[in-house]
């Protein structure tokens, strides 16, 4: 009797998950089909319960809704993890049960500049340091210089040395671990031939949340104004939403490979202030996303000198400096820039981003970056230093991986060939990949594309025929996510409609990154050609 009642039990659960996996297929179906903009909507992911009653009559008693949310929130939007990830998601899982039911075998992302997600692998000395922080007892164990470089162990112990108490796990100063400021500080000196004060370094979780605090420290209303490039990473028109500016936009020239026009920045400056706007900061994003390019140096002193006359912060994003792939440019600070231009503290308000999750490292997960303040008063630095303070401090794994990329090996130490080994490998892969993808999309009827001089992403403007832009409108959504969604259902590859990162009325574009590893690019190439003609085969005018 036992063993039937245990067999019906295991009957009932088997036919459950059935059940569940076939309704997980059919919501993956729904949610990739054209008319995925229900995807966001909250009743797609309601209990059984709630979906019995209205939505007016269910919600009313609740304390949060839409409507009462903070309209902030609401305006904010971050195309990078937006719809099309989400459709991406729910395909991957339903893969699982069922791989024979789609004409991929596999979700590729290639949304966001996430390395390690598509298999390059961390830097090992880099690793070997954190380990040897973050578990100190393999310090004590013989076998530990066995299985760890010589300098990662000497690195180890000079870093804990700098930690009160040698605790990893306990906060540190809100601006960042003392020792680890000095040696991020003293590699940006051996970057620019000037100096640096580690009492400049702001450490951060990524470069992110730098960005937030100065948004926040600037925007006091919607008054309060930012020139952004256009098309631009859509982190600076989400907080500059959140905190409540206004994005003041100015457009990149793709005819001339998305150059950044200084008559331009002139332009969008004196239009801001015909409406009332005060326009405080002015982003610059170098190497670019989503575009690729590598800024002149001459043409950042033009926009060094802008700055200064207007009265401007300048906010150099410059996250991408390790990721220039051509011989004929090459990565220039600002800060070095305004300093060979014989600008000092008092002449111009700089803020520098740096992170850990991009160049040849790719730690995106580890959450670690810094900003560099110059040119502010002591009342004003005081004001940053307590918004720092408000979140105690950035994690400590990312300051020592903030400080490593800083302090790399370096020559005779122990493990310097194979960290440049490692190193140039990645990069001059990368170099490849970006080569290879720019060429298959210049190949593809009504596409063009710039190269990519640095970052790590492609963004090829598509001339899209009129009748799949009447089919995007049609389904409401924008033509460029169309193709997107056309794309993804087709081939499994995942890339961010040019519309999530603002662009030139009336051109469409889409965001693809080079990290797939090389032995897919190949298998990318080919889907995509595939689609594309089939694509404009089926929409042609």
């Amino acid at each position: 009797m036992r063993r039937f009642v245990i067999g019906q039990a295991k009957n009932l659960i088997d036919q459950t998950r059935q059940a569940r996996h076939e309704s997980l297929r059919l919501l993956s179906l729904l949610a990739a089909s054209d008319s995925a903009p229900v995807l966001s909507s909250p009743r797609l992911f309601s209990s059984s319960s709630d979906m019995s009653g209205s939505d007016s009559s269910s919600s009313s008693s609740l304390p949060v809704t839409l409507d009462s949310l903070n309209p902030k929130v609401l305006k904010c939007e971050y195309a990078v993890r937006g719809e099309i990830v989400n459709i991406a998601q729910k395909l991957q899982e339903d893969l699982k049960i069922n791989k024979d039911a789609y004409p991929f075998d596999e979700i590729i992302y290639c949304n966001i500049g996430n390395p390690q997600s598509l298999g390059q692998q961390p830097i090992t000395f880099f690793r070997e340091v954190l380990a040897l922080c973050s578990h100190t007892a393999l310090l004590d164990e013989s076998a530990t210089h066995g299985l760890f470089s010589s300098d990662s162990i000497d690195r180890a112990w000079k870093i804990l040395d700098q930690i009160p108490g040698k605790a990893t796990g306990a906060y540190s100063h809100s601006q960042g671990i003392k020792g680890l400021r000095d040696a991020i500080a003293a590699g940006i000196e051996a970057r620019d031939g000037f100096p640096a004060d580690p009492n400049d370094i702001f450490m951060t979780d990524g470069a992110s949340p730098g960005v937030h605090m100065m948004m926040q420290l600037l925007i006091s209303s919607e008054k309060d104004g930012i020139l952004c490039p256009i098309p631009q990473y859509p982190l600076y028109s989400a907080s500059i939403a959140l905190h409540g500016g206004s994005l003041v936009p100015y457009y990149l020239d793709e005819a001339s490979g998305w150059g950044l026009e200084i008559s331009e920045l002139k332009k969008q400056l004196q239009d801001a202030r015909s409406k009332g706007i005060t326009v405080r900061a002015l982003v610059v994003i170098n190497p670019g996303n989503p575009t690729g390019q590598v800024l002149a140096e001459e043409n950042q002193r033009e926009i060094v000198d802008f700055c200064k006359k207007e009265g401007l912060v300048l906010l150099a994003d410059e996250v991408y400096q390790e990721n220039v792939y051509v011989p004929d440019k090459k990565f220039h600070s600002f800060k070095k820039v305004a300093r060979s231009m014989g600008y000092g503290e008092k002449d111009v308000c700089l803020v520098s981003f740096q992170s850990i999750s991009k160049g040849y490292y790719g730690e995106c997960g580890k959450r670690g970056g810094y900003m560099e303040i110059t040119g502010f008063t002591s009342d004003v630095r005081a004001q940053i230093y307590k918004l720092a303070s408000v979140n105690l401090c950035s994690n400590i794994s990312g300051q020592i991986l903030a400080s490593l990329v800083m302090s790399p090996p370096k020559p005779g130490d122990d493990s310097y060939d194979s960290y440049i080994a490692e190193k140039e490998g990645i990069l001059s892969s990368l170099a490849k990949r970006a080569k290879t993808l720019e060429e298959a999309l210049n190949k593809l009827e009504g596409v063009t594309c710039n190269r990519a001089e640095g970052a790590m992403y492609l963004f090829p403007c598509i001339n899209l025929p009129q009748m799949a832009i009447a089919a995007a409108e049609a389904a409401k959504t924008a033509p460029d996510a169309f193709y997107c969604k056309r794309l993804l259902n087709a081939t499994g590859i995942v890339v961010v409609p040019g519309s999530g990162f603002r662009q030139v009325p009336g051109t469409w574009h889409f965001r693809c990154t080079i990290l797939p590893q090389e032995d897919k690019i190949p298998a990318i190439v080919n889907r995509l050609t595939e689609f594309h003609k089939s694509f404009m085969d089926e929409f042609r005018n």
